[in-house]
């Protein structure tokens, strides 16, 4: 079963990983390239700022989904370093539940709902649908909560394994 959890992490890494790289290369690029257009050319694109802010806001969310993935998250563990046993684990599930049900009443319903809301407003720049930039939320909801899971199991898994 750990075997199988952290073959299914390692994918899923590698492809959160994979996509942040695509996106901070893009973001580079955009970036560099309005400041050649704007300064060099005296021409300032019409897109490359709007892209670059939509840019930033994906690879903020998916970056703090992977941090889920690393146990990487902001945390205050004083009282979670003074347990041990099974207490120290069902805290463990405590904190990451009470984050869970954060992230999916937030993230997930909240950016469900203003996916739907801006599925017909149409970015100025860009031209797309507001709605694309906006998918992030929900989308970074269910990888924090796959994070999450596999995270729980995995102290589990370890508990039980260091009998």
């Amino acid at each position: 079963m750990k075997n199988k959890l952290n073959s299914f992490r390692e994918y899923l890494d590698k492809a959160i990983l994979t996509i942040c790289g695509l996106l901070i290369i893009t973001l580079v690029v955009t970036v560099t390239w309005q400041v050649f257009s704007r300064y060099i050319l005296n021409d300032p694109s019409s897109f490359t700022d709007e892209l670059s802010r939509y840019l930033m806001i994906w690879l903020g969310l998916l970056g703090a989904s992977y941090l889920f993935g690393q146990k990487g998250h902001l945390a205050i563990t004083l009282l979670l370093d003074k347990l041990s046993g099974w207490t120290q684990i069902g805290l463990n599930i405590f904190i990451n539940l009470v984050s869970l049900s954060f992230i999916f009443l937030a993230f997930l319903k909240g950016g469900i709902g203003l996916v739907g809301k801006t599925s017909m407003q149409i970015s100025p720049a860009l031209d797309i649908p507001m709605s694309y930039v906006y998918l992030i939320l929900p989308l970074s909801a269910v990888i924090s909560g796959i994070y999450i899971c596999i995270n729980v199991a995995d102290s589990i898994i370890e508990h039980k394994q260091g009998r």
